[in-house]
């Protein structure tokens, strides 16, 4: 007679955590600066006035807007002020690039979010993710979760390294 095969891992009772859950889904908004220089050096303050009164605002509103020129020119302080403004409609602004939103909106979802389901619990976290600055991540998660969970580990039930254990 054979032996019946028993899952231990899915007995284990471990939580599971993929931090690529905590990235943004949404569209971004880019406002590029480079297009609004006078010879893509200098920001011609006439000029720029104009631009934002003419400019659309309305296509922001509800959106992640990202200010930022990608071209090496000095943009002075009130430019992006100005802009910012002007955006009251949008949901969020970082004055970055699209990759540092994606990184802000990543970090800010992982502050805020709400661990205390998992106190008392086992939590894997899971490995290989595509998340902006991986180390940081996992040091953030590991000083959210140590105080609160029982034990953590890292990587996939069958193959798991363990981090932390209370005592």
């Amino acid at each position: 007679m054979a032996e019946e095969i028993v899952n231990k891992v899915a007995g284990a009772q471990i939580e599971q955590i993929d931090l690529i859950d905590f990235t943004y889904r949404g569209e971004f908004f880019e406002i590029d600066l480079k297009p609004l220089l006078w010879n893509e050096l200098v920001l011609k303050e006439k000029d720029f006035r104009d631009w934002i009164k003419n400019h659309n605002w309305v296509q922001y509103t509800d959106q992640v807007v990202c200010v930022y020129c990608s071209n090496d020119a000095i943009i002075p302080a009130w430019a992006y002020m100005l802009i910012t403004s002007h955006l009251s409609a949008a949901k969020y602004i970082v004055c970055g690039s699209v990759k540092e939103a994606q990184a802000e909106l990543f970090f800010q979802n992982l502050d805020n979010w709400d661990i205390q389901h998992l106190k008392d619990k086992r939590a894997m976290v899971k490995g290989c993710s595509n998340i902006p600055n991986p180390n940081k991540a996992y040091v953030d998660l590991t000083k959210k979760l140590t105080p609160v969970v029982k034990s953590l580990m890292f990587g996939e039930p069958c193959s798991a390294v363990p981090v932390y254990k209370r005592k």
